[in-house]
């Protein structure tokens, strides 16, 4: 008797305990996130469950699964799973639409739900870049913008000159659901600016790498040339070539030679191909200032090179004289050449004050020997003479 009464028991408290579960519990459900155009799994469970049935409903609470029964006609929609303690179905090529609290509920008394939010990331779209004109003119202003749409939330937009990143002026414009992004370079073109690969950048949430698009800027500018040699010393009867290298957009064509501001004076000579002038044999006739002019539709320029022939036999300086504006022969021959002639008028300074010393010391003993009876510096000298030839004279007789 005591027996039963403890089965009895034990069989109440177990039904008890599966009712209040049953009765007391809620469905649990989580939050869910997925890119436009992906699938979504929202799952809804329960710990316990006397075979109540569990349902799902969308934001705008339609039904749209009632256990295992369809009840919204929505291919996109699909059952995964359907038991008395989960329910899980499938939104295909999910939208922005889509996105919203959805409703799982447990048709207990009263009826139990819980909520579960479904968020959809918008895809930003490729990104184009305006703005361009080809070519572009050299101190033109110009604006470069960068759009993407349909991004949830707003993508963000980076520029970059090269490898390098620039700043953009940031525009942000919601279109439904979804945003459009706009981001602006505004600058003076110049010719450093020729060839440069401006790429605008898109990052977002939904995005495993940056969207990325690139333009390359074409600048026309004014052509800047100049002057290279093939010596290092220019020498009689040495080949010398000149190239005129120039710069700009379009290229410069064609280039103009001449000498000391006429034509090149000796055309057999004096060769000319495209950029290049070469003297075939080097004279000092060829000494003098070339120049090369060149030309496009942006302006033209002009380099001039300073040419001075060396003797054949010159040993030459260390490094180059005929550098661009140079205006003579090397400076340190030029030195030597003064420090000789200063020398040698040094020299003749010296030799002709001791030349001047010495005849002054011979007047002025002259002149003490005869300056006794003399009345004047002159009949002293013919005096102290006479003596001299009269004591020779003397010394002759007593010999």
């Amino acid at each position: 008797m005591m027996l039963q009464r403890h089965l009895i028991f034990i069989l109440y408290s177990l039904c008890a305990s599966v009712f209040k579960g049953s009765q007391g519990q809620f469905p649990i459900t989580q939050n869910v996130t997925v890119v436009e155009g992906g699938t979504a799994n929202m799952t809804c469970r329960v710990d316990y469950n006397d075979n109540t049935s569990l349902q799902w409903s969308n934001p705008a609470q339609q039904t749209l699964f009632f256990g295992d029964k369809k009840a919204l006609r929505d291919h996109r929609i699909e059952l995964v799973r359907a038991s008395s303690q989960e329910l899980t179905i499938r939104i295909n090529d999910v939208s922005l639409s889509d996105e919203g609290q959805y409703t799982c509920s447990l048709f207990t008394m009263p009826v139990k739900t819980t909520k579960a939010f479904l968020t959809v990331l918008g895809v930003p779209s490729r990104p184009e870049i305006t703005g361009f004109t080809k070519p572009a003119m050299e101190k033109d202003e110009i604006t470069l913008t960068c759009t993407t749409s349909g991004s949830k939330p707003a993508a963000n937009i980076r520029w970059f000159r090269n490898d390098k990143e620039v700043q953009g002026t940031l525009e942000v414009n919601a279109t439904g659901k979804s945003f459009t992004v706009k981001s602006s370079l505004q600058f003076h073109v110049d010719k450093r600016d020729d060839g440069v690969a401006y790429t605008c950048s898109v990052e977002h949430v939904s995005l495993s790498n940056p969207y990325m698009t690139t333009e390359v800027l074409e600048v026309h500018y004014a052509p800047q040339l100049e002057i290279t040699h093939s010596q290092i010393l220019p020498q009689e009867g040495q080949y010398f070539k000149l190239e005129c290298v120039s710069i700009g957009n379009p290229i410069p064509e064609p280039v103009l030679w001449s000498k000391d501001g006429g034509e090149l004076p000796d055309i057999e000579r004096m060769i000319v191909e495209g950029r290049e002038l070469t003297i075939t044999t080097l004279n000092k006739t060829d000494n003098g200032t070339y120049r090369c002019e060149a030309s496009n539709h942006m302006g033209t320029s002009s380099a001039e090179y300073l040419l001075f022939v060396y003797a054949k036999d010159f040993p030459g300086p260390s490094t180059d004289p005929n550098a661009l504006g140079q205006h003579g022969p090397d400076h340190a021959l030029i030195g030597g050449v003064v420090a000789v002639v200063v020398f040698i008028t040094l020299c003749l300074i010296i030799v002709l004050g001791r030349y001047l010393a010495r005849h002054k010391g011979t007047y002025l003993t002259h002149e003490a020997k005869g300056a006794e009876d003399a009345p004047d510096a002159d009949t002293a000298i013919i005096n102290a003479e006479g003596n001299h030839v009269h004591a020779e004279e003397k010394k002759e007789y007593f010999i």
